[in-house]
């Protein structure tokens, strides 16, 4: 899985994220990275905002564990999970 890198200490997803999308939800991998379309529109960081709490609920850790790593303000993301996580486990809480 190219999308996911797993660590000790934390978990790495490279994301293509979409938004203004109807609904929040991941929608399966686009390359080697996983699709994640959001409700949020892409101004003042609600975009950003969104997707972060969204991983946080689905990977079952605080909101202050996930970590947005690179890719700002654009759709090829780059977020950190910080703790031990298994990736059979984060693949099957995020690929739909």
């Amino acid at each position: 899985m190219n999308w996911l890198t797993t660590g000790p200490d934390f978990a790495r997803l490279t994301l293509h994220v979409q938004p203004g999308a109807k609904k929040t939800e991941t929608a399966g991998l686009h390359g080697e990275a996983l699709k994640i379309r959001l409700a949020a529109p892409p101004v003042d960081g609600k975009a950003n905002a969104c997707l972060l709490a969204f991983l946080a609920e689905r990977c079952g850790v605080p909101r202050a564990a996930v970590r947005l790593r690179s890719g700002d303000s654009s759709r090829r993301k780059v977020v950190e999970l910080a703790g031990h996580f298994e990736a059979s486990d984060l693949t099957r809480r995020l690929l739909p």
